[in-house]
């Protein structure tokens, strides 16, 4: 019989809040944490606004001894593991004892220090000045790495790079690693800090809204580049009742394609795929799917093909979709797991996050995108939906206990 794997934990860093009651509150709130950047300066950019995560401060986590060697990118993600690991009602001794995989996902990877690194190559006396600390916190796989040394954890250790969809990747493969006896726990995620390389690319491309993000509105203008970490703890359901632990979902598996298309156009039929994919393999009539966490960038073109690939694979039934992108800004790699945090909680409690400034209507994005106010409705079945350029795409299935 196959494994039933449940989540026990979850921990967030967001624009929105740090942690899971403060997120929850102000995601259901509908409040915006798009703000003018301050990391660096814009005023030589067409846009100015992202999705920081403002009020984070890594030492209230993480010592300072370790906080040196750890790039944004790792501080958000093991500040995020902690309050995860809390939540779940682990004990930290037991966990560095156990098979305890780490999973998570990234965009940009730890791309801050390299961005440190690009400046002082164009400055006088490079390698004599160098700071050998942004050496260290420079590499990609430090991200699981870091999580892993923090708080002793020694089972798997993986880093997918698969972009907006690699929270959703990390959360299936550590299902996959509990079903298959390579873990007791898991723990997964995604994380991406603020990147100056990704602002830049984005605002040339005029893919960045100038003040707000308005996914499935008419008038919707772009994305908005943001930051930030989710981090859930999954375990057998047998595991998670043998030691009374709080269950906030059932993780029924994940649908993946790749259209293999285009490196930035989204193409309907691959998006029906990943769909059509996930539901098969966990076994759900698309009829008794409750809600879906739209990938939902607020870009013109991501926007129309995700209603459209929805609309074909649920035909007239109309399922609650809602964006928390509108909300958060787009978290790049953490995106689909900060959303997979979100499907726990609207499975755990019957709300509905809105999708907030939804103004007019937009006949190729016909669905109910819960405008601008949360609402109270079962959730026994939930899509996160997490797509991602080169046409990676993955649709991760979350189901109620007891359903």
């Amino acid at each position: 019989m196959e494994k039933r794997i449940v989540i026990t934990g979850v921990g967030v860093i967001s624009s929105i809040g740090i942690g899971k009651k403060k997120f929850w509150d102000n995601l259901l709130k509908g409040k915006s944490g798009i703000s003018k950047v301050e990391l660096f300066d814009t005023s030589n950019y067409q846009s100015h606004y992202g999705g920081e995560v403002k009020d984070f401060d890594a030492k209230q986590f993480i010592s300072a001894r370790t906080l040196k060697f750890l790039g944004r990118a790792s501080q958000l993600a093991v500040s995020a593991t902690k309050l995860a690991i809390e939540d779940s009602g682990l004990e930290y001794a037991q966990l560095s004892k156990s098979r305890v995989a780490v999973c998570m996902g990234t965009t940009m990877g730890e791309i801050q220090p390299i961005e440190d690194l690009n400046k002082n190559f164009v400055k006088e006396k490079f390698y004599e000045n160098l700071d050998r600390s942004l050496i260290f916190q420079s590499s990609v796989s430090n991200i699981p790495i870091d999580v892993a040394m923090e708080f002793k954890l020694k089972g798997r250790n993986r880093i997918f790079t698969t972009a907006c969809a690699a929270g959703n990747y990390a959360i299936s493969y550590g299902v996959e690693l509990l079903r298959m006896g390579e873990a007791d726990c898991v723990v997964a995620g995604g994380s991406d800090s603020f990147s100056r390389i990704a602002f830049t690319g984005f605002d040339k491309v005029n893919a960045i809204a100038p003040k707000k993000c308005q996914p499935f509105d008419k008038n919707r203008k772009g994305m908005i580049p943001g930051e930030g970490a989710g981090v859930l703890i999954l375990e057998t359901l047998e595991s998670a009742k043998k030691r009374n632990a709080y269950i906030y979902a059932e993780v029924l598996g994940c649908g993946l394609s790749c259209d293999a298309f285009h490196m930035t156009q989204p193409l309907v039929a691959g998006i029906v795929e990943c769909i059509e994919n996930g539901l098969k393999i966990c076994k759900v009539n698309k009829n008794d799917v409750d809600y879906i966490s739209a990938h939902g960038t607020g870009t013109v073109h991501n926007d129309k093909a995700e209603c459209a690939a929805i609309n074909k694979v649920f035909g007239n039934k109309k399922i609650a979709i809602s964006s928390c992108k509108s909300m958060l800004g787009h978290t790049m790699g953490a995106a689909s797991a900060i959303e997979a945090i979100a499907c726990c909680l609207a499975v755990k409690n019957d709300i509905i996050p809105p999708t907030i400034n939804y103004e007019t209507p937009d006949l190729e994005c016909d669905i109910d995108c819960v405008p601008n106010k949360a609402r109270k409705q079962r959730v026994n079945i939930a899509l996160n939906n997490g797509f991602a350029f080169g046409g990676n795409y993955a649709c991760l299935i979350l189901k109620k206990v007891g359903y």
